[in-house]
């Protein structure tokens, strides 16, 4: 019994030794630095100064990618006395652009228009209109806005056109249905009968969040080539113009310097965060060159969920 008593002693004098050590390692321990503003600081100029980050356009180019299509849009056919007259010149006719409505002659209400009565002309606007290849395709920019794959682009893309095609990110390429039609707003919706596995819509933000300054981006095909991206800021808000007729008046538009060309009709303007804010569809051409000199229009992305029924929120 006794011997029993002294192992238990002796094992707990082993134990009480181990504690005391444990707890006196610990006490010992330096105890940690809070970190300070200057820490933080410091290393976020180290990882500046040692590694090449992408730029906030190329952030927010690379998020709205796999969004963007380049859609093509195939004339009518021509008719019998076309063809005639196409076969005797001995060469194939060009194909005849899709129609689009009128250009617009009186300018953005902006600074160029003060002190002139309502509707006097201004700085001619016009259209961006798709670009024309030599096989009769136009080519535009669309922009998925759903899971399903529906595509927001203008009306004047596909206006006119017997067939109409979209080709996605991994070069997947379906024909597609016009749904929706709004030619007062030159907007149109479009369902592809085939998209790829796991198509990311857009995110769509909000353009009440822009000031003149903001910077942007915008996606496209400009004369066929692309995607491609162009960056700048937002120049100005609501502005609007209205067509000859005044038949057509386009209002609460985006003005913006990022380079925009025929084939950028349709494409998404986006915000630093990635976000559509709005549809490219117009520039201003005060000597109508057709080619972009540094002022372009896009409809808001509210007005153009608003004009297709829908809101982007």
């Amino acid at each position: 019994m006794k011997r029993v008593t002294i192992y238990g002693v002796a094992l707990a004098a082993i134990a009480l030794v181990f504690a005391a050590g444990i707890g006196s390692a610990w006490l010992l321990q330096p105890k940690q630095r809070a970190l300070t503003q200057s820490d933080i600081d410091s290393a976020v100029l180290h990882t500046l100064h040692n590694k090449d980050l992408p730029s906030r356009a190329a952030r927010a180019a690379e998020a709205i990618r796999q969004s963007v299509v380049e859609v093509r849009s195939y004339p009518a056919a021509e008719t019998p006395a076309e063809k005639s007259r196409a076969d005797k010149g001995g060469r194939d006719r060009p194909a005849k652009p899709p129609e689009s409505s009128a250009p617009a002659k009186r300018g953005p209400r902006d600074e160029t228009a003060k002190g002139k009565p309502p509707g006097t002309p201004g700085p001619h606007a016009e259209k961006g209109a798709p670009e024309a290849l030599p096989d009769g395709r136009h080519i535009g920019t669309g922009v998925v806005v759903t899971e399903s794959g529906v595509i927001l682009t203008n009306y004047h893309v596909v206006a006119g056109a017997r067939r109409v095609e979209v080709r996605f990110h991994d070069g997947h390429t379906a024909e597609a249905a016009v749904l929706q039609a709004v030619p007062e707003k030159d907007l149109a919706i479009l369902q592809p009968k085939s998209i790829p596995d796991d198509l990311p819509p857009a995110t769509l933000g909000s353009s009440r969040e822009l000031a003149p300054g903001s910077e942007v981006v915008a996606v496209g095909f400009p004369f066929g080539i692309g995607p491609s991206v162009t960056a700048g800021v937002v120049s100005g808000l609501d502005r609007q113009f209205v067509s000859p007729d005044e038949k057509q008046q386009l209002d609460k538009l985006i003005q913006f310097d990022a380079a925009a060309n025929p084939g950028n009709s349709g494409g998404p303007l986006v915000n630093m965060k990635g976000e559509v804010v709005g549809i490219v569809t117009a520039i201003l051409n005060p000597n109508q060159s057709g080619n972009f000199l540094g002022i372009g229009f896009a409809i808001t992305i509210e007005s153009a969920g608003g004009s297709v029924g829908a809101s982007p929120f």
